[in-house]
């Protein structure tokens, strides 16, 4: 993922991979079926663990509007804890269609539940451009940490404020969701290893 976020292309030459990991090139090849594939599996197993650990961390948390602001500021809490994915994430989710899913899945969810239980002031016929937003404004929240413009609470808050806002929370109570402490994002043992 480092290598990926660092270079900005969609292959690593096997030797490059082999002395980043300390190994030799035949132990690569034995060991990857398929080192043209390298980038499709990184992109798959980025996009589950972090669906995964998003929905983890919402615990018995069942306000749609915490937990929508939750997820962004996870996003931009973590490009401050991980520089290298915030790069990966920030090069390829607009393009590979795997990292960027994430927002048609979770806050769509959380997104049409607000709308069937009247939290949320929107049409349900917004929910689709509505969460592109909240891509958009995430994406646009973690540049801005990963250049040092903004530290991870100041930009992960406002964003989600803004957000809340736009859906028709009240001022006072979408600053208070936005800021509100919460715990990092839980992280998967596979993605650990890797």
């Amino acid at each position: 993922m480092r290598i990926f976020a660092e270079t900005g292309g969609t292959t690593i030459p096997v030797s490059e991979l082999a002395k980043e990991a300390g190994l030799s090139r035949g132990t690569i090849y034995n060991n990857l079926a398929e080192p043209s594939g390298l980038f499709a599996s990184v992109c798959d197993m980025m996009a589950e663990e972090f669906l995964h650990s998003v929905r983890e961390s919402f615990g018995t948390e069942t306000d749609p509007a915490l937990r929508i602001s939750n997820a962004m500021r996870l996003c931009v809490r973590r490009v401050h804890e991980e520089p290298h994915w915030g790069r990966f994430i920030a090069r390829y989710a607009m393009l590979e269609q795997k990292l960027g899913a994430f927002w048609g899945r979770v806050p769509a969810e959380e997104l049409n539940r607000g709308i069937e239980t009247g939290r949320f002031d929107v049409r349900p016929e917004q929910v689709v451009s509505i969460c592109g937003m909240m891509g958009g404004a995430t994406f646009g929240a973690m540049t801005l940490v990963l250049n040092g413009h903004r530290t991870w609470r100041e930009a992960g808050s406002d964003t989600a404020e803004a957000m809340l806002r736009a859906l028709g929370i009240e001022r006072r109570e979408a600053r208070l969701l936005a800021a509100r402490e919460f715990e990092p994002l839980p992280r998967m043992a596979l993605f650990d290893a890797a």
